[in-house]
């Protein structure tokens, strides 16, 4: 009797050291991510998660998961940032002088939807499904 191993097609999650490194090796995760799906235009993907995860080193606690796949209605790339923090992100009000705080709001106007779910273990998952 053969024994058939069941495979998962959505690729294993990446988990990230909190450092100012993280972003930079989310990107490379998305990048090649993109790369076996065929999508050539990564630049959405990586402004998106380089966000995420920036946001979730700041102001997160912990290690950071990022998670990327397709969704399965519709097909469009999603990304997911778990940590372990209780914070929710918030958009900014614009602050003609702040040196800080854009990314949240410029993300929300590129991407189709966004969200952020508590974990019941704790922590959160901040997702955005890109055009």
């Amino acid at each position: 009797m053969a024994v058939t191993a069941l495979v998962s097609e959505a690729p294993p999650p990446l988990v990230l050291e909190p450092s100012e490194r993280a972003p930079w090796i989310a990107r490379r995760f998305l990048v090649a991510r993109f790369s076996e799906w065929g999508i050539a235009d990564d630049s959405l993907g990586r402004v998106v998660v380089s966000e995420l995860v920036t946001n979730a080193w700041l102001h997160g606690e912990g290690v950071i998961v990022v998670r990327i796949f397709r969704d399965e209605h519709d097909g469009r790339p999603v990304v997911e940032v778990w940590d372990g923090g209780e914070g929710r992100p918030v958009v900014q009000e614009e602050d003609l002088s702040a040196t800080s705080g854009r990314g949240l709001r410029l993300m929300t106007e590129l991407v189709h939807e966004w969200g952020v779910r508590t974990l019941n273990e704790g922590g959160k998952v901040t997702w955005a499904k890109l055009r």
